[in-house]
């Protein structure tokens, strides 16, 4: 599918006529496109358009180039980011002349947000190349949705592992098996931003360095220095929050290790208590003809009063030590 944007009293307006407003268009975006919209654009500006293969390869020189007189410029941009399973999939800026053409095969929410509001407000975007820094100025601001979303959610991870349990019964109910989810997805969401946010970064210099080439007006250029410290504040924020997501996550495998030790000492503490009452039990349980107590009428209850205190001390013992 391809969207067509022209400018329309210094706003965009969507055309579907190719052919006919093909010299009024600025921004030609493809969405999934087909062999054939490929070679009608490609035929339109004179540029080979990158297959999705060549667009997923990770080397640099395959995602940021110039060729035929355009300029090449990938990037890793995330979509359904409202779930925890974010979608990761390259998309294309190309700027040709005073047009930009984007190539995609999912759909950012700034894809969707950017036009609406070009579409209604004057926001400068009268050419490829303000087009292109409006979009990545949108992209941007979703990316930071993202981070700030996915922290406040960490948070309140945070407070569920060390909120104070007051009552055992609590602790017993904390489940760590979601706590643990919860922790691999937003740490799923944060390198994904994170990645995103480093293919921008490169994507910026690169942009920086044909707009010096091209001579794009102080405004483009004052625009694009801005965008590169956005995305440098923004991936420290992402490297920030995959650090604490990383601590939450020793934290809670510390804690599991903590209950299970618990668990643990409580077998071994009754194993200890029981142990002497045994070899009393065990001691007048041998088959002897002569027990100086097989006779004795109080035989049967000093064995059993001797078992009970024998339980007794090692657990008074060891709750002076404060070992329980």
């Amino acid at each position: 599918m391809i969207k067509t944007f022209v400018v329309d009293n210094d706003r965009l307006r969507l055309t579907e006529d190719l052919a006919a407003d093909g010299d009024r268009v600025v921004w030609a975006d493809l969405f999934n496109p087909t062999k054939e919209e490929e070679a009608r654009v490609e035929g339109w500006l004179g540029i080979a358009i990158p297959t999705r293969e060549e667009m997923e390869e990770i080397e640099i020189s395959s995602r940021l180039y110039i060729e035929d007189g355009g300029y090449f410029m990938t990037a890793v941009l995330p979509a359904q980011t409202e779930a925890d399973d974010p979608l990761m999939s390259p998309v294309t800026f190309a700027l040709a002349g005073k047009r930009l053409i984007t190539i995609r095969y999912h759909e950012p929410k700034a894809f969707k947000t950017f036009p609406l509001r070009a579409e209604k407000v004057a926001t400068g975007c009268t050419s490829g190349d303000t087009i292109l820094i409006g979009l990545l100025e949108a992209i941007v601001d979703r990316l930071a949705d993202i981070l700030e979303r996915a922290g406040r959610e960490v948070e309140v991870i945070s407070r569920d592992i060390f909120e104070a349990r007051s009552t055992k019964a609590s602790k017993r109910n904390r489940d760590f098996q979601e706590l643990l989810k919860g922790i691999g997805r937003k740490e799923d969401i944060a390198s994904s931003v994170r990645d995103s946010l480093i293919s921008l970064q490169r994507l910026a210099g690169f942009l920086a360095h044909v707009a010096a080439q091209t001579k794009m007006s102080k405004d483009v250029r004052a625009r694009i220095k801005t965008l590169s410290r956005d995305v440098l504040s923004l991936a420290d924020h992402a490297t920030f929050l995959s650090q604490k997501i990383s601590f939450l996550l020793d934290a809670t495998l510390g804690m599991i290790s903590i209950e299970q030790n618990a668990i643990i000492k409580i077998f071994s503490v009754a194993a200890v208590i029981f142990l002497p009452p045994t070899l009393v039990a065990s001691i007048y349980g041998m088959n002897f003809d002569i027990i100086p107590e097989l006779k004795w009428e109080l035989g049967y209850p000093f064995a059993i009063g001797l078992m009970v205190v024998s339980a007794i001390l090692p657990f008074w013992y060891f709750r002076r030590r404060g070992w329980l």
